[in-house]
């Protein structure tokens, strides 16, 4: 029987051409992995200043970016630890062994765990070779008496080294650009890539173009910074420092609202700042960019997997060197620990919003219209942010205050409230809080509210149709509904509805709709002869169709809306008792369509005759005083 044991094979002619087309998900990268390196060898030099195993430099640390058109070359310089002849066999022809990881190793005893190396796979050198038919390393060790020396490959398996005529410490790596790839021997794509990697590394950074002329009078800068807000204690930093860098970060001019700096070293080590911007009441139109770095290298925008789906909403940038990424540092790995991290941010901004409101409740209050979308989503999309969050949801009123549900109650309602309040409710009943979700299309019934002393909620957001449902879900003890509905009990008055069952079937047969429902009410409010109550749950169907994609489920619910003859006014008063169908034919038609007008559901070609039927009646009027029946009666549809 067989029994063998041996080591697995790996060709490199086999494994380059893999490494360079599928190991990153965008050329673009080898920018951020070269940039990274130098960040490294850089860090190792520090570490060994640090441990006093080597003297002090010096001048600083930097980076240096060289773009040269003519020659066709990228270059990228650094004054860190640099290679000895040995050390280039070992970490580069290697492939995948890591000299970060082996560095670590070495100066384990010595080396604080919170590091600041970036490498860890020993891949990310050979990313050059997605853009360049050749590479050449030119190294010299920070060690006395080392030999300087260069290496060259184009990619293949074979490579030269031989001795170089370099004598300052560090390394410089050239990217001979190959043909198909000329975009990256641009100046401007150079700068802006390099901007987005490595925009906060801890070392100065420079881009340069080396065929311009330098000019005496212009201060060459670095383009990152290397001192990221985020990374500093949250009592050293300014409101001003954090708009600043809000500004500069996601050219955004406009104020943020409010923020959360996050600094955690236990049980992850996770730094940043989240930003509530100010919002669009849809959700679609409200685009948040969070940014996610490793060790303040740039991975990726919005990491669902680190970052809730509901705050995505929000603008900030994120850095946690202990996320588990993959070798191209562009996906996660480890699900459990990635979803701690997830947790720990929304419990972070959980508390946040509870603290603003017991602290800053004007502030809060203020700014409710812009955080209320991501809030109600949050809560519909995560149960522990809603348990978290439900005693600070907060509703604006018709008379502009904000109110928490029991606020606007006066007491505790629902399985969720605890103990009863003073006035002991009867909490079997169902409480009903009426809503508005159109403000200019239900102004005559919120004045009808405001007249009465009666008040409602504005909930006109994409979402409140669905986070309502969700809330009554929570709060067994409670419904909503929409001003136009049900005529409210306190707008009813204590008129005789009786002997009005001839007029409603009169105004049934001429308007001629059999799914319309008429019904008699003598409201307080004497004015409006009619109105239109809608079907709630007719209307919920409707609203979650045009949020999930427009599909016809209104349909559902025939026989929607409700026409309720006013007792209480004089004309419908009248009709009842008149004999004369001529005159009241055309005002049944003009009363039932004023109702729609005030509405906001009188279509188009209906309003056309409308307006038309209204101009016939004035003429009249001025003529004889005396309204007859007008022209243009028509069915409305």
């Amino acid at each position: 029987m067989l029994n063998e044991k041996g080591d697995i094979s790996i060709n490199t002619e086999n494994i380059l051409p893999i490494i360079k087309k599928w190991l990153y998900s965008d050329k673009d990268i080898f920018i951020r992995e070269l940039i990274s390196n130098a960040a490294d060898a850089i860090n190792k030099h520090k570490k060994l200043v640090d441990m006093g195993e080597v003297p002090q430099i010096d001048g600083k640390y930097e980076v240096h970016v060289g773009v040269d058109k003519k020659k066709k070359t990228l270059s990228f310089s650094d004054n860190g630890i640099g290679m000895t002849g040995e050390e280039v066999k070992k970490y580069i022809n290697q492939i995948a062994f890591s000299g970060a990881q082996d560095f670590l190793e070495k100066y384990k005893d010595k080396v604080d765990g919170k590091d600041d190396i970036i490498g860890h796979f020993g891949l990310g050198f050979y990313s050059a070779f997605m853009v360049a038919d050749r590479v050449e390393v030119d190294t010299l060790s920070f060690e006395s008496g080392a030999e300087a020396v260069v290496w060259e490959s184009d990619g293949n398996s074979e490579y030269s080294m031989q001795s170089s005529e370099r004598k300052l410490r560090g390394t410089t790596i050239t990217l001979h650009i190959a043909k198909e790839e000329k975009e990256f021997l641009d100046f401007g794509k150079v700068k802006e890539v390099t901007e987005k990697y490595c925009g906060f590394m801890g070392y100065d950074i420079y881009v340069e173009d080396v065929n311009k002329k330098p000019d005496e009078n212009e201060e060459i800068k670095p383009i990152n910074d290397v001192e990221p807000l985020w990374l500093k204690k949250p009592s050293d930093c300014t409101d001003e420092e954090y708009e600043e860098f809000y500004k500069k970060a996601f050219n955004d001019y406009q104020k943020p609202l409010f923020w959360i700096h996050l600094n955690m070293e236990y049980p992850f080590r996770l730094k940043g700042i989240l930003y509530f911007p100010k919002l669009k009441h849809e959700l679609e139109s409200a685009e948040g960019r969070i940014k996610l770095y490793y060790n303040r290298v740039f991975v990726a925008d919005n990491v669902k997997e680190v970052i809730p789906e509901f705050l995505m909403l929000l603008k900030g940038v994120l850095d946690c060197p202990d996320l588990p990424l993959n070798v191209s540092r562009s996906f996660l790995q480890n699900d459990g620990y990635v979803k701690k991290i997830s947790k720990h941010i929304t419990k972070k901004v959980a508390d946040k919003l509870k603290k603003l409101y017991k602290k800053q409740r004007d502030d809060y209050n203020k700014y409710w219209d812009d955080i209320n979308p991501f809030l109600k989503y949050g809560c519909m999309r995560d149960e522990k942010f809603y348990d978290r969050v439900k005693d600070v949801l907060i509703y604006t009123t018709i008379e502009d205050e904000h109110k928490t549900i029991e606020e606007f109650l006066g007491h505790s309602i629902g399985s969720e409230t605890g103990a009863e309040s003073s006035d002991n409710k009867d909490k079997s009943k169902t409480e009903k809080i009426y809503y508005v979700s159109d403000t200019v299309k239900q102004a005559q019934y919120v004045e009808m509210f405001k007249e009465h002393g009666l008040d409602a909620v504005i909930l006109d957001t994409v979402l409140d149709s669905s986070f309502i449902s969700f809330i009554e879900s929570k709060l067994t003890g409670l419904k909503f509904e929409g001003i136009d509905s049900n005529i409210a009990e306190a707008l009813k008055g204590e008129g005789d509805t009786d002997g009005f069952d001839e007029l409603k079937s009169y105004f049934k047969s001429q308007i001629g709709k059999e799914s319309l429902n008429i019904e008699v009410s003598h409201l307080k409010t004497g004015d409006m002869p009619a109105v239109i109550m809608g079907n709630e749950e007719a209307k919920r169907m409707q609203d979650m169709s045009r949020m999930f994609g427009g599909m016809n489920m209104g349909g559902a619910f025939p026989g929607n809306d409700t026409l309720v003859l006013n007792t209480g006014n004089s004309v419908i008063a009248k009709m009842a008792k008149s004999a004369d169908n001529d005159s009241k034919a055309a005002a049944v038609r003009h009363i039932y369509e004023l109702a729609l007008l005030a509405a906001g559901k009188l279509d188009a070609k209906s309003l056309g005759e409308f307006l038309k039927r209204s101009g016939s009646l004035l003429e009249r009027i001025v003529d004889d005083g005396s309204p007859d029946e007008t022209p243009g009666d028509t069915e409305t549809e």
